[in-house]
């Protein structure tokens, strides 16, 4: 479906470790918004929602609406930290567009989902 670089797995590691509440995983998804019409959404699983969609990637849980699995298959999610921000980063085949910010992304087609 997506992938994970090892910054990136690392980075979920660590998360999931030190949340201060239980969690299942990461959540992945996509929804409305940002400039350029879609943006992306990563954060701690703390409940499942009917028809969550479950990859597990070098040990990391990762869940997925049914709805953003076209929207976000191919993709590549790094890990990236600078003296001024750490954040997820989006390397995204579907996408035709994105924003400057890099959280916000256009598509013209969706992926045909297997």
């Amino acid at each position: 479906m997506f992938q994970l670089t090892p910054g990136a797995v690392k980075a979920a590691k660590r998360f999931i470790r030190y949340s201060e509440e239980p969690v299942l995983g990461l959540r992945v998804g996509i929804n409305s918004g940002g400039c350029s019409g879609f943006r992306y959404e990563v954060e701690l699983c703390k409940a499942l929602v009917d028809g969550d969609e479950l990859i597990t990637i070098d040990g990391v849980k990762i869940y997925t609406d049914p709805v953003s699995i076209p929207y976000i298959k191919g993709m590549t999610i790094d890990f990236k930290e600078t003296m001024m921000e750490s954040k997820f980063v989006f390397d995204n085949p579907n996408a035709s567009s994105s924003c400057g910010c890099g959280n916000s992304f256009e598509i013209h087609q969706i992926a045909e989902v297997e």
